[in-house]
């Protein structure tokens, strides 16, 4: 299971830089809104988006290292996406976002993802902290 999270914090690494190219580049490819208010919405998330990039990151070089720190990093990574996918739902069922046809599949997707991601992270993290912090992990 190990090798798992490493390929997903690999994965969310690439998703989170991958959109964000995508967003600042050509916005309307992956926008699921055409308005300024969703531009809004989504411009407030790079910030929380690379702060989820570093910890997952780092998360990554210390678990590969095999460091006590990578339980740290796991659980910052963890938290950091289920905050996010947690903003992302609100708003998407506030807005009937997941109703508008491709771009509402496409965020629910952000979501799901961000959510398994979250949770497999945490729980995989929370239940093998004791190998974690010994570097047996």
């Amino acid at each position: 299971m190990r090798r798992t999270i490493q390929g997903m914090l690999v994965i969310a690494v690439i998703l989170d830089i991958t959109y964000w190219s995508l967003w600042f580049v050509d916005r309307d490819s992956i926008a699921s809104e055409h308005n300024q208010a969703y531009y809004d919405f989504e411009n407030a998330f790079p910030l929380a988006d690379l702060w989820l990039g570093i910890a997952c990151a780092a998360a990554l070089v210390t678990l590969a290292r095999r460091q006590p720190a990578a339980l740290f990093w796991l659980l910052c990574s963890g938290s950091a996406a289920l905050y996010l996918g947690c903003m992302d739902l609100l708003y998407d069922l506030e807005h009937g976002i997941f109703a508008k046809g491709f771009g509402g599949a496409f965020e629910a997707a952000i979501v799901v993802v961000t959510w398994i991601f979250a949770l497999t992270v945490l729980r995989w993290s929370w239940r093998n902290r004791a190998a974690l912090l010994s570097g047996a992990a």
